[in-house]
């Protein structure tokens, strides 16, 4: 089976969050499935400087008003096609914004590009990758199953949602340059409050939908977390599946992680302690007993950090201490930073994102903060499972399907893995450090949540199957309608 996967970002050649570890993660795990995938990605200069040498696969003299080629590439173990756009992609900045931050102008025709040349891949414009089912993550690569059902290519096609809070909406008035005709112009086309809306349209125009869990599913069909598409959500719950994602156990891994001062394991959990002072001592926090709360997070009020904040001084008081990797929000940066000044020695902040930072706090940190207000999924507290750094969480979406909460039936039973709580408040939140804190006193109860989280299968095994499974169905379902 041959599956063409579209993206706009990839791990390890350009991240700017989660999307980009699932789609380079997907690949490697479903080729232990049978499942031939490759991943077309725009050709931004982080991947240009990047790929080997590769063949040409088709030159376009105008792809939606640009210059543009499809290369056949590899980079970083992974089997690509590069949309080569210069006008579009070859400039300063991140995939979505430039270095100033803004977003892009064009924004609507770089990903509108890449949708249509995938639609154009799965028309059999690269003979040497005929895919027989293409998987389109989130708004930026959602065109594409509207091109082809436009352009009457019938293959089965899968949009996977990451975060409908993200949704390509754009002017009416783009709609003439999308070289899309008339008929898409409809309410059950590409059209949504007045605009285009590229997710919109690959939820409308998909074989599939899927979302990276199964509380998430539910969630996106309720006014609460729909975010204005619960309605066509709704309509299409025969066809919308929840499969929780998985992390790199290669790469996560407590026992080879060359970011961590030192290894450590299960059973052997004494590197932790080095990982603890390097911690302490690259955020300039007190030695100490009390417990070490990591935050690697986007600072915005989507991850409830406007909820930590207002929490913090409590949190201190009951002698934690706290360390944040994160950017975002201006107003956020400014308040964790004077949370910083005000409980110098007990609060460190680092603005920005730093992979193995952020491999070292999950490693040396005692538990992992993530108060989310809504959260597809979540690949944090997979990783502080992974190196029992027991996570406390909101109860919802993926963190719901992920963490076993720390109740007494679950105590008790052996299976408990951190710390939930709702609602998600401020103080839901002091109450769920509350009852880690007090979990953290009793070393045998805390050891045994580490064990456990440890212990906890958190590689894409079982979703890549999951995929595998769907991908066959779809197949098979196309070849019955094409009977």
């Amino acid at each position: 089976m041959r599956v063409l996967s579209v993206a706009s970002e990839i791990y390890p050649l350009v991240k700017t969050g989660g999307l980009a570890d699932v789609v380079g993660a997907l690949p490697p795990a479903l080729a232990r499935r049978g499942v031939e995938m490759r991943t077309l990605i725009p050709g931004y200069p982080a991947v240009m400087a990047r790929v080997e040498q590769g063949a040409v696969l088709r030159t376009y003299p105008s792809l939606l008003g640009v210059k543009a080629r499809l290369v056949a590439a590899t980079a970083g173990g992974l089997e690509l096609i590069v949309l080569d756009a210069p006008e579009l992609f070859d400039r300063p900045g991140g995939p979505y914004a430039g270095s100033d931050g803004s977003e892009h102008p064009d924004n609507w025709r770089r990903f509108a590009a890449l949708s249509k040349a995938a639609a154009d891949v799965a028309a059999g414009a690269a003979p040497a990758f005929q895919p027989d089912l293409v998987q389109a993550h989130d708004w930026q690569a959602a065109m594409a199953p509207a091109y082809m059902r436009y352009a009457r290519t019938r293959l089965p096609t899968l949009v996977t949602i990451h975060n409908l809070a993200f949704q390509g909406h754009f002017p009416a008035a783009v709609f003439g340059a999308l070289e899309l005709p008339a008929e898409a112009w409809a309410l059950d086309g590409v059209e949504y409050y007045g605009g285009v809306g590229f997710l919109k349209a690959g939820l409308q125009s998909a074989s599939a939908i899927s979302t990276v869990s199964p509380t998430y599913a539910t969630e996106i069909a309720t006014p609460a977390y729909g975010m204005g598409l619960e309605g066509l959500i709704a309509e299409r719950a025969d066809v919308l599946h929840g499969i929780v994602n998985g992390i790199d156990t290669q790469v996560w891994d407590p026992m080879r992680d060359p970011h961590l001062a030192a290894p450590f394991s299960a059973r052997a959990k004494r590197g932790r302690d080095v990982n603890r002072a390097a911690l302490e001592a690259h955020f300039g926090l007190e030695p100490g007993d009390g417990p070490i709360l990591v935050v690697i997070s986007r600072l915005a009020w989507q991850k409830g950090m406007d909820l930590l904040v207002e929490a913090a001084d409590a949190i201190i008081g009951m002698g934690a201490r706290v360390a944040v990797l994160g950017a975002g929000d201006g107003e956020l940066e400014v308040r964790f930073k004077g949370l910083a000044a005000r409980h110098p020695g007990r609060i460190g902040v680092t603005i920005g994102y730093d992979e193995p930072l952020a491999h070292l706090m999950q490693g040396g940190g005692d538990a992992i903060v993530i108060p989310s207000r809504f959260e597809p999924c979540g690949l944090t507290q997979l990783y502080g499972l992974r190196y029992g750094c027991v996570p406390v969480v909101a109860r919802t979406g993926g963190l719901n399907d992920t963490v076993i909460d720390a109740n007494p039936a679950a105590l008790s039973a052996g299976v408990a893995t951190g710390f939930q709580f709702a609602p998600i408040d401020t103080g839901g939140l002091i109450s769920a450090v509350r009852r880690m804190m007090a979990a953290f006193g009793q070393r045998g109860v805390w050891t045994g949540l580490q064990r456990q989280g440890m212990k906890a299968d958190v590689s894409w095994d079982a979703s890549a199957g999951r995929y595998a499974a769907l991908f066959s169905a779809l197949l098979e379902a196309a070849g019955r309608n094409e009977a």
